[in-house]
């Protein structure tokens, strides 16, 4: 197998390849970008026409992802995988990988569409570098261009598989998309209505790809993620790199749960809390009327909508930060 199909291997020891290019025998180039970054072009005359950008470890603790990235890139390093898309793979946080932490200093996944700008510290220094990798590899606006950035969540979720559709002013969310994303093991999507700082929001909305952040799972240590079935994801990426994906059925979309962010919780003091139960799963249904948090004298958030549940709940954020989110259910009506 080529020396830089072993990317999590180098990544984890920190260790800069000698050799940055190099080519599979049916001349597939693979190109070391920079600490956790891989380029992959198909051999002469097997292009398509797709950059697919895969990432995983923007949070470090979340390994079921990285290590499906992993077989992903060692099965096209050893030529049992022969590529027609082009990919660009990242693995986002490397000293958070080593550590096995979920960031070091700060979240990066916070820090993207400039705002690494009005921060400082090496993860803002790797989101201003991770957007310039990106930036770069989508520079043909004539390509079709796609990033999944994949995580597993820090809980336990009702709907373990789900994905976070992000918004652009003047974009409409796209049904054939969400319907690809049921194929490849996806249960729900919940479609932002606003701008966000994640990676996936900003290939979105700064450079036109199609974008999702999809959660996997609950995130596990390295080596522990048996209980996390990705095998129809794995089985899609590998037809998308192959350029062998079946045909997409847009009528599936029915058998997706779609969701519309409601309201976000924000916590603004030392003096937050969250009124649900410490181990609170995701996608929780809340009753309207529900105390769902308090801060200070004036801030109460009590459940209005019908049919709302909770996701990411973290009253451990820092302050200024979203501790939890409601979403709804919605039709596919919303959908381009």
């Amino acid at each position: 197998m080529l020396a830089l199909g072993k990317l999590l291997e180098l990544t984890l020891a920190g260790y800069e390849p000698a050799a940055k290019i190099q080519l599979t025998p049916e001349g597939t180039r693979l190109r070391w970008l920079a600490e956790g970054a891989l380029e992959v072009t198909p051999a002469a005359g097997r292009d398509n026409g797709m950059d697919l950008l895969l990432s995983a470890g923007i949070h470090g603790n979340e390994t079921a992802p990285i290590e499906l990235l992993d077989r992903l890139l060692r099965g096209i390093a050893r030529n049992e995988l022969q590529p027609r898309a082009r990919l660009l793979l990242l693995f986002g946080n490397p000293s958070a990988m080593r550590r096995g932490e979920r960031f070091v200093e700060q979240d990066i996944n916070r820090l993207f569409s400039g705002r690494h700008e009005l921060s400082s510290g090496a993860e803002a220094m790797r989101a201003c570098e991770l957007e310039h990798l990106a930036s770069s590899f989508f520079a043909d606006a004539e390509r079709t261009r796609l990033h999944y950035d994949l995580h597993t969540a820090i809980r336990a979720s009702r709907i373990e598989q789900f994905a976070l559709y992000p918004w652009a002013e003047g974009r409409r969310q796209s049904r054939h998309e969400c319907a690809r994303l049921q194929a490849a093991g996806i249960d729900a999507v919940l479609l932002q209505s606003k701008a966000s700082t994640t990676f996936s929001a900003y290939t979105y909305a700064e450079l036109g790809a199609e974008a999702f952040t999809l959660e996997l799972g609950k995130a596990r240590p390295f080596g522990h993620n048996e209980l996390v079935n990705l095998d129809r994801l794995e089985m899609r990426l590998q037809a998308l790199i192959e350029g062998r994906e079946p045909p997409v059925d847009e009528s599936a979309i029915e058998h997706l749960q779609l969701f519309a962010f409601a309201r976000e919780v924000i916590k603004h003091s030392d003096a937050f809390t969250l009124h649900l139960p410490i181990d609170v799963e995701n996608f929780t249904e809340l009753a309207p009327g529900y105390l769902l948090a308090e801060d200070l004298a004036s801030s109460r958030w009590v459940v209005e909508e019908q049919g709302a549940r909770i996701i990411f709940p973290n009253p451990k954020v820092h302050n200024g930060q979203r501790a939890g989110i409601l979403i709804v259910p919605v039709d596919a009506s919303l959908l381009a």
